[in-house]
């Protein structure tokens, strides 16, 4: 025992708390029960290890202890390969996939929460050792306030406008609004689409958005979750029961198609607005010199 045993303890559970608040197996069911639980908890409590173990080193002026924070670097990028390989293998079996944008956005998420674990626990012990155990507490609540807020992004409500249209047919065609969808030729099936099928306008709010919901992956994630989380009409080998988004051309609004087990439009509505709007799929055109110059 000597004067750093307790803050490396306060660093360590601090961090290791960070992790547990910011590991949540939702309607995505990802990371699953109970391996995937396990193997992102230690790999946090390994994360606030390093944090803590970094303060006492620099204070002892032993700065080549501290270079095995860039090895802590690589063994997460790792953790970022394990998590892309892993839901890019599972994504071939799911009804409607994820899609390789959003399987991107959910590795690089896992990556950064280990690199918010050891800043929290780095904060920690910092603060116990240079204060007291009271100060060290406040820093890491406010750590752990800052990691919930850093791990959250903006969904698709706060971009567009959501809105619920019927689904009709043109002849052969199918429509959301004016929005044509697909073709579908057997009269079965067209009666299938309008029994189980739903349509959704989404309106985007400025010219960025217009990009940013027109980007595949986005479109994709869109109809992952909403089949995740209301169940999909369709099985495999059923091509006209794929839930589909189509983009209009003139003003990049976006038609969606989906069929829901759950018909509840109020529910599919929360249910888009609650997609995560990916990082990958983020342009804002409004900023290049171009327009700029057009300002001016």
């Amino acid at each position: 025992m000597n004067e750093y045993t307790y803050p490396i303890i306060f660093g360590v559970l601090i961090g290791t708390l960070a992790r547990v608040l910011m590991l949540r197996t939702d309607y995505r069911q990802y990371p699953t029960y109970l391996h995937g639980k396990v193997i992102h908890l230690s790999l946090g409590f390994i994360a606030a290890a390093l944090g803590a173990v970094a303060v006492p080193a620099i204070m002892e002026m032993e700065f080549t202890a501290v270079t095995f924070l860039t090895v802590a670097a690589t063994q997460f990028r790792e953790v970022r390969n394990m998590e892309r390989n892993t839901l890019t293998e599972v994504d071939e079996f799911e009804l409607v996939p994820r899609g390789n944008t959003y399987i991107e956005g959910i590795a690089i998420s896992f990556e950064s929460r280990n690199y918010l674990v050891i800043m929290t626990a780095f904060i920690g012990t910092l603060l116990y050792l240079v204060f007291n155990v009271y100060v060290a507490f406040v820093g890491a609540i406010l750590s752990l306030i800052l990691s919930k807020g850093l791990m959250s992004g903006s969904t698709i409500k706060d971009i567009v406008n959501i809105e619920n249209r019927e689904l009709h047919f043109e002849g052969a065609g199918l429509y959301v609004d004016n929005i044509y969808i697909m073709n579908i030729g057997l009269p079965e099936r067209q009666k299938e689409i309008l029994k189980y099928g739903m349509g959704f306008i989404l309106t985007p709010k400025n010219i960025n958005i217009i990009t940013t919901i027109g980007n595949l992956g986005q479109r994709q994630a869109i109809l992952h979750d909403v089949s995740v989380s209301l169940g999909v009409v369709r099985d495999s080998g059923t091509p006209a029961l794929t839930p589909l988004i189509k983009r209009d051309l003139d003003d990049g609004r976006i038609g969606i198609f989906i069929l829901p087990q759950v018909r509840d439009k109020q529910k599919a509505m929360e249910v888009i607005g609650a997609v995560p709007v990916l990082e990958n799929a983020i342009r804002m055109p409004s900023e290049s010199k171009s327009h700029s110059k057009e300002k001016s």
